[in-house]
This record gives structure tokens, C-alpha cells and sequence, in this order.
């Protein structure tokens, strides 16, 4: 009961704010969906280093929540939060991004290893090996090991931020949630939504089993890092580790199919 008069408050803020620009109703919405960027951010603050403040991340994300409000289609049939968590998150990302804070010498470790992957990929027609990156890295397995931690600690690429696509309005669209939710925009207002699904799937599918599992359990299933050590009996690091080395490896794939496609 209490659900549905919820539904049916929200339904009329909407009603207000979209006829009339009435400033209550969208301070009463920005309320009513603050809890979204708490779960983003929350979600995010789980990859970042220590020194990034949670609570920055929210007012950071709350700009994406007030930009969403704006922009939403009431005619558009996918739910609010769809839409919303994404732009959300994006918020946060730009707002990261504009600090510049993660240092120049990760990034370049990052495309390194990028680099590396696809190269042994072409040569052994199969995913390398962590003997085989460290060795064409001339790194130890501990430098290897270590460079992930790095690189996880520092960046904040995921799958949602690698790959977006943009709608008939012009939003960015993250590709998970159009994976993920079945309420997502129509597929004929997505360019090369399709394709790219595909390919991507594809390439989650190619993945070694253990990293393609925390795949699964980090973006369909919503666990966090720690809640996926736990299941697997591995410490969070580790996956933590195996969480970057997939993203790198899924990103330097459809790099490298791109490039051999000439785009």
C-alpha cells in the first residue's frame, strides 16, 4: 500500500514539475531519488583510493541527478532511474576527470598492458596468460601483480564508462544498462547499439573463466568487490586484480577490432 501511494506522489511531482517548471515539486524529486546517488557513489568509492571522500562523490552526483530530472522524457517508456544512474555516474566521472588526479605514469601503465594483451592475443589466438603479459611487459610476476593494484586504485575505467552509446536526444547511454535492464531505451533509437552489444559479449565470452565470473557478479549481479572475495574465498585485492586485468583486456579487444576495421 505504502509502495503505491509512493508511485502515485512521485507520478504527480512529475506531473507538476514537467507542466508548470514548479520549483517544489523538483527539490521533492531531487529528495525522493537522492538514495540513487548514494548507490552510485557508495559503488564507486569501493574502487577508488582512500583519500577520495564518499561524500564528495555525492555532490558530485548529485549534478547528475538534477540534470537528469531536467532532461527526462515522461513519454519515454523506461524507468527514471535507467536513465538517472548512468548520468549520475557520468557526473562523478567528469567531475574526477576535471581534478586530474589519477597520475599520468598509471595511465601509461594501463595502455601498456593494454598493448601488450592485444598483441598476445593476435600471436597466441587466446587470452595470455600472467606469465606471458609479465614477460612481454619485461616486468616479475610481482611488478605485473603490483601494476594491476595501481592501476585499480587509481583509475576509475569500468565497463560502463568504456563503452557508451548516444540515443536519438543525444545522451550517452551507458551499454550495461542497456544490457542489463528490460525496460531500456528502444534499440532503434541507439546507434549501432546491436553491433556493439554483440561485440561485447563476445568479447566477455572470450574472457578467462575467473575473470569473466567477477564480470558477472560485479555488473549483473551487483556485488561488490568484497561480497565476490567472499564467495570466490580470494581476498578483495585479488579480485580487485582480476577486475582490472579484464576491463584492460575487454578494452584493448575492441580497440584492437576497431583498429583492424579502420575505424
Amino acid at each position: 500500500m505504502e509502495t503505491n501511494v509512493k508511485a502515485i506522489e512521485l507520478k504527480d511531482l512529475w506531473r507538476r514539475y514537467k507542466a508548470s517548471g514548479d520549483g517544489r515539486a523538483r527539490e521533492r524529486l531531487v529528495v525522493a531519488y537522492s538514495p540513487l546517488v548514494k548507490y552510485v557513489a557508495g559503488r564507486m568509492a569501493s574502487g577508488l583510493p582512500a583519500h577520495v571522500e564518499e561524500a564528495d562523490l555525492i555532490s558530485y552526483g548529485l549534478i547528475g541527478l538534477i540534470s537528469a530530472i531536467e532532461r527526462f522524457d515522461l513519454g519515454r517508456e523506461i524507468k527514471f532511474e535507467t536513465y538517472a544512474i548512468p548520468r549520475i555516474r557520468g557526473a562523478i566521472i567528469d567531475e574526477l576527470r576535471s581534478l586530474d588526479w589519477v597520475p599520468r605514469s598509471v595511465r601509461a601503465r594501463a595502455r601498456e598492458i593494454e598493448r601488450a594483451n592485444a598483441k598476445l592475443e593476435h600471436k597466441l589466438q587466446r587470452a595470455p596468460t600472467d606469465e606471458e603479459m609479465a614477460n612481454e611487459l619485461d616486468m616479475t610476476m610481482d611488478e605485473f601483480q603490483d601494476a594491476l593494484i595501481q592501476i585499480s586504485n587509481s583509475t576509475i575505467a569500468a565497463l560502463d564508462e568504456l563503452w557508451t552509446v548516444s540515443d536519438a536526444s543525444g545522451d550517452q547511454i551507458s551499454l550495461l544498462d542497456t544490457l542489463q535492464d528490460p525496460d531500456a531505451p528502444d534499440p532503434e533509437k541507439i546507434v549501432d547499439a546491436s553491433e556493439l552489444k554483440d561485440r561485447v559479449a563476445d568479447a566477455i565470452a572470450r574472457l578467462p573463466e575467473r575473470e569473466k565470473l567477477v564480470i558477472a557478479l560485479y555488473y549483473y549481479e551487483n556485488l561488490t568487490l568484497r561480497e565476490i572475495g567472499e564467495v570466490l574465498g580470494v581476498t578483495e585485492s585479488r579480485i580487485s586484480q582480476l577486475h582490472t586485468k579484464a576491463v584492460l583486456r575487454l578494452r584493448s579487444r575492441l580497440q584492437s577490432e576497431d583498429a583492424e576495421a579502420g575505424l
